[in-house]
């Protein structure tokens, strides 16, 4: 376990009850920590992409979204949201602890 865990940790609580991470994205919401401690809540949808390209690209480089967030159509951009949003909350609460 890093220091990274508990972020990551704090960002799968963040989400919406709705979103749905994929099965064994450990690694995903790892990347998503260090998107949180870069960016803060700053972190856009496009940064969220790009976050779970990289990490989709180990284990299904044909998967059709593996392309730049500007070409996704927009149920497919409306998807990076939860994460984005969750991303934002966790990072309010680790900076503010106050902040809900």
């Amino acid at each position: 376990m890093s220091h990274l865990d508990p972020i990551a940790d704090l960002i799968r609580s963040c989400l919406p009850s709705e979103a749905r991470p994929p099965a064994g994205s450990d690694d995903l919401f790892r990347i998503y920590a260090v998107l949180l401690q870069a960016k803060g809540d700053q972190v856009t949808d496009e940064d969220v992409h790009n976050a779970w390209t990289a990490w989709t690209q180990t284990t299904d480089d044909t998967h059709k979204a593996l392309v730049p967030f500007a070409d996704l159509d927009a149920r497919t951009r409306a998807l990076d949201a939860p994460y984005t949003l969750a991303i934002r909350t966790a990072a309010r609460r680790l900076h503010h602890p106050t902040a809900r």
